[in-house]
């Protein structure tokens, strides 16, 4: 049997997670300006900003990028082949059908994680989830915006559709996740005209009271908590009165309908928007979950069953990238979906669906740098193993290089490190990258 076939190393990372003491937890310190270690690579630097589309519960890698002809599938699937390996459902997918020269699919992926927690938390910050750091791993997002340091008054890290689960942890409460409500009236909390042209001095006046009674707190915040909630007070006064911000979270009724009616096709838009107005958000986290479809997925009449899912994704993704080919921002904005791992491979359940899987699972991307009509990798016929991982590594893709992917599309160093964490361990940004372990999937780029 080959390496693909099945988990690749028993690590550290499992003794770390049964010894770690959880007192790091509530481990605080201020931190100061972090010392970066930092390898010598090049960042292929293909994109200006990310949309990370977190398909929370874990969609079958069967049913949805790594589409194979068997008994499994519904009479109705219409599995269409496009040049490049490309395979999808035409009946899932009618939109994305419609571009797959824009689509580029990795079916060589596993995940370490097989439990919906820990395979979030190593999904969204390429580290495992283990007690004793958990406090100082910051999401991939809050990394993206305190390296980007682009200026406006957007934050740099926005989280749509529900929160974003990790968070940016010692670096910043500017880097903080905006989770921000994605409706037709869009963001009604950051104008309050309740005394007309008077309302905006009011609010300037008692702001600076504010600033004023809390200064001994800010100018030496008892603890690290006290000063990022001071941070992020600051910057949410930077999204008050300010037109160009109340734009990015407004929207017609026609492009609703347009993205499908839905929460996830609303923060589409709300993406879009972020990424057009150029306005400081680098990174866009949108989530979309109900993917964990261990019953009756083909069940039209089963709440969440997998027609439903794959039409809301595709309504909302079809319609971002058409949307964003019309602005001009598509080749500079890099589009990423996947979820935390796969599902269970063949015939289905005896309950008409599929359990946890994590040794193959697929993932999407498109846009940013990266060369689409094509998949990278394969797996055997049922989708259960990698049989054939389709990148200069010759082993299965982690998560660890799908972050080194994404940093390097950004222009970022995956190989920095920093070493001013609260309990005084070295954060890298990409574990075991500096020493070459995990290299970004170059492959994906044009």
């Amino acid at each position: 049997m080959s390496r693909c076939c099945g988990p690749m190393r028993l690590t550290r990372r499992d003794l770390l997670a049964q010894a770690a003491s959880f007192a790091a937890l509530t481990a605080v310190a201020r931190r100061s300006d972090a010392q970066a270690v930092t390898g010598n690579v090049r960042p292929r630097n293909t994109a200006k900003a990310c949309i990370f589309i977190n398909l929370s519960g874990a969609p079958s890698q069967l049913d949805t990028f790594d589409a194979k002809d068997g008994p499994w599938n519904p009479p109705d699937a219409d599995i269409r082949e496009y040049s490049g390996g490309l395979t999808l459902s035409r009946t899932m997918f009618p939109g994305l059908s419609r571009i797959p020269g824009d689509l580029l699919f990795l079916r060589s992926v596993q995940s370490w994680e097989a439990i919906h927690e820990r395979g979030q938390f190593y999904m969204q910050t390429a580290h495992p989830s283990t007690p004793a750091f958990l406090a100082e791993t910051p999401h991939l997002g809050a990394v993206t915006g305190l390296e980007k340091n682009a200026s406006g008054p957007l934050p740099p890290f926005l989280s749509l559709n529900g929160g974003s689960g990790a968070g940016a942890t010692f670096l910043s409460g500017k880097m903080e996740p905006f989770a921000a409500p994605s409706n037709l009236g869009g963001l009604s909390t950051i104008e309050h005209n309740f005394f007309g042209a008077q309302s905006l001095p009011r609010f300037e006046a008692r702001f600076k009271l504010m600033e004023q009674l809390d200064r001994p707190l800010r100018s030496a915040p008892p603890d690290r908590l006290m000063s990022k909630h001071a941070e992020f007070y600051v910057a949410a006064k930077g999204l008050m009165y300010d037109p160009a911000v109340s734009a990015v979270f407004r929207f017609t009724a026609d492009d609703s309908g347009r993205y499908g009616g839905t929460g996830f096709g609303r923060s589409c838009i709300v993406a879009r928007n972020a990424i057009r107005a150029k306005n400081g958000t680098t990174f866009v986290n949108v989530n979309f979950g109900g993917w964990d479809s261990h019953q009756r997925m083909f069940d039209r009449g089963y709440g969440g069953n997998m027609y439903d899912q794959c039409n809301t994704l595709d309504r909302g993704l079809s319609a971002l990238v058409e949307d964003l080919k019309a602005s001009g921002d598509f080749a500079s904005t890099l589009i990423v979906a996947l979820g935390e791992f796969g599902r269970t491979p063949g015939p289905l359940n005896a309950s008409g669906g599929r359990d946890h899987h994590k040794l193959a699972m697929s993932v999407a991307m498109m846009g940013g740098g990266v060369r689409g009509g094509r998949a990278i990798g394969s797996t055997d016929d049922e989708g259960d193993r990698i049989e054939t991982p389709g990148w200069s590594q010759d082993r299965p893709i982690v998560m660890e290089d799908l972050a080194a992917t994404i940093y390097s599309a950004l222009g970022i160093n995956w190989t920095k490190s920093i070493t001013d964490t609260p309990s005084g361990r070295r954060f890298e940004y990409v574990p075991f990258a500096a020493a070459g372990r995990y290299v970004p999937v170059d492959e994906v780029f044009a």
